[in-house]
């Protein structure tokens, strides 16, 4: 018994001399980036966030991602950091996000490489701002806003009268799109566009018993994402979306009125003529007489 609890005062002993080096190392380590970098810069705000506990905190995290940095801490004013994310010795995009990989290189990040913000030599923190406890990027509506800075196109279009919920908050760019890459056309967060849209829109997934081969094969050949002049984000009006694959033959190709019609009455199904009228399941239908989508 005398023999076990030596060991054990042995290892408390230890394990406070350990603990002990590791705190003075830290404190001389800051004292190392405080000495310029006081307590009232605006980047101590990363000691509330999870990149100022890297390495054990203090300065140790500064060093995990701008590097020793050995030369700007003799000669701060001369010598940039090893890698350096701020507006005075801004490093290439490439080190700079080299840095940020070292940790966040799987899951959602895994295809940063080859990504169409990277080719566009955008670096992590053209979006993220480690320093700061709460990184804008992360919020739904502050995140649209820094993609639509770029994005010009796209935020006009989330204007138009019938668009994704965008604006309100209730869906997000993320919600679709992966800014750090994606398998797919548009950085998508699925393979496919079909996919992508499945994943909200799961009642239109099938399989039918009668598909409708635009809808099974591409949602975006009748509907824009982002935004369009006719509900529900259609890239046209019916019939003149429908007869651009459908001929007009077997349907009368000028809009019905009320003349001729029982009671001088006009018969809304025919008003206007929309295929959709009649075709109401567009995107395939289970119904055994639903060959012609109409049930």
């Amino acid at each position: 018994m005398a023999g076990n609890h030596r060991k054990l005062l042995l290892a408390c002993c230890a394990l406070t001399l350990a603990a002990a080096g590791m705190l003075a190392h830290a404190q001389k380590s800051e004292r190392q980036c405080l000495d310029c970098h006081d307590e009232d810069a605006p980047i101590h705000a990363i000691a509330n966030t999870v990149h100022g506990s890297l390495a054990g905190g203090g300065s140790d995290s500064c060093v995990a991602c701008h590097g020793a940095s050995t030369a700007h801490k003799q000669r701060a004013t001369k010598n940039p950091p090893d890698v350096s994310f701020g507006p005075k010795w801004p490093s290439d995009p490439e080190v700079r996000s080299a840095s940020c990989q070292t940790c966040h290189n799987t899951g959602e990040h895994a295809l940063w490489a080859g990504s169409v913000h990277q080719q566009e030599n955008m670096a992590c923190d053209s979006c993220h701002d480690a320093h700061q406890q709460q990184d804008l990027v992360m919020g739904t509506q502050e995140a649209e806003k820094i993609c639509l800075d770029c994005h010009t196109q796209v935020r006009s279009q989330l204007h138009l009268p019938s668009r994704h919920p965008i604006a309100e908050g209730k869906t997000s760019c993320t919600d679709c799109h992966n800014p750090h890459g994606g398998l797919g056309d548009a950085s998508l967060q699925q393979v496919s566009v079909n996919d992508n849209c499945f994943s909200c829109h799961a009642d239109k997934r099938g399989p039918f018993l009668w598909e409708h081969p635009p809808a099974a094969e591409d949602c975006t050949l009748c509907h824009r994402p982002h935004g369009s002049v006719n509900e529900p984000l259609l890239t046209a009006r019916g019939p003149a979306l429908c007869q651009q694959c459908h001929a007009a033959a077997f349907h009368p190709s000028l809009p019905y009125g009320s003349e001729g019609l029982p009671g001088g009455t006009a018969n809304q199904n025919l008003l206007g003529k929309n295929c959709l009228n009649c075709h109401s399941q567009i995107h395939g239908s289970n119904h055994p007489s639903g060959a012609r989508l109409t049930r």
